[in-house]
C-alpha cells in the first residue's frame, strides 16, 4: 500500500526537512533534495511506522469488543423477574 499524502502535507513536510538540515547539520538542500528524502521515507521508512499503528489500533479494538458483552448487557425479561422475587417473599400475617 503506497502512502499518498495531500500535496500541502508534502509541501510542509519538504519545508520541515530543509530546515531540520539547516538547523542539525548546517547543511542546505534544496526543495528538490528534501523532496527526494521524504519519498525515500515515505517508500522505506513510513510502512514499518504504518504497520505498527494499524497493529496497535487492532489491538486496542480486540480488547474493547472482548469486554463489550460485560460493557454493554441489559438483562432480558427482567418484568417477570421481579414479579417471581415479590411473590416468593411473604408478608407477615397481621390479625385484626
Amino acid at each position: 500500500m503506497d502512502i499518498q499524502l495531500p500535496k500541502h502535507v508534502e509541501q510542509k513536510l519538504t519545508a520541515s526537512i530543509q530546515r531540520y538540515m539547516s538547523e542539525n547539520f548546517s547543511e542546505e538542500i534544496g526543495e528538490l533534495k528534501a523532496a527526494i528524502f521524504l519519498k525515500f521515507f515515505l517508500e522505506e521508512i513510513a510502512p514499518s511506522v504504518y504497520n505498527l499503528a494499524i497493529a496497535d489500533a487492532q489491538g486496542y479494538f480486540q480488547e474493547r469488543v472482548a469486554d463489550l458483552e460485560n460493557v454493554c448487557f441489559a438483562q432480558e425479561f427482567g418484568f417477570w423477574n421481579k414479579g417471581a422475587k415479590k411473590t416468593a417473599t411473604r408478608r407477615p400475617d397481621f390479625k385484626r
